[in-house]
């Protein structure tokens, strides 16, 4: 695999840079560089860093659903280790580049993105606890993407039936 993205990354590279054009230092739009970002970008080789954030997110019982077009988005959290051992939330995110601001009510945390990944720190504020109960806990959550999906997201619901990312 690691192979044929090489080669196509070499065949992009050569495409961009063979247009003929000739191009201004300050036109970054068409610089054969920009050109090899944008169609490693279409291609979905790259993912495109001011995306809107949204969609699902998971990882064994924990669930993270984003919905939102603008800077900041509706986000929910579930986390469900059996035997009254949960955690579950709804709030608000804002990106700014890997890093997501989270506000769930009075549990405000910065947690990292990194395209396909959402980790949340080890370290958890003291108004976070009050969203779990048991001994669960929403430090180090770490989930994977599933899917991009707004209707795949809004249908994530807590331990007691309640939408997490609907209005």
């Amino acid at each position: 695999m690691s192979h044929w993205r090489g080669g196509l990354m070499l065949l992009l590279s050569l495409l961009a840079g063979c247009d003929g054009a000739s191009t201004s230092i300050t036109n970054t739009e068409s610089t054969p560089g920009s050109r090899l970002e944008s169609a490693a970008r279409s291609a979905g080789i790259v993912g495109d860093p001011g995306a809107a954030l949204q969609g699902s997110w998971a990882r064994d019982t924990d669930r993270i659903c984003i919905i939102g077009t603008e800077r900041v988005s509706r986000i929910g959290v579930s986390v469900d280790y059996g035997e009254a051992q949960s955690c579950a939330a709804s709030g608000t995110v804002e990106r700014s580049g890997e890093r997501l601001q989270m506000t769930f009510g009075k549990c405000a945390l910065d947690a990292r993105f990194d395209g396909d990944r959402i980790t949340f720190p080890a370290d958890m504020p003291e108004a976070c606890e009050a969203l779990c109960a048991g001994r669960a806990s929403l430090a180090a959550v770490t989930v994977d993407r599933l899917s991009e999906s707004r209707s795949e997201a809004a249908a994530l619901r807590s331990k007691a039936g309640k939408f997490l990312c609907r209005d």
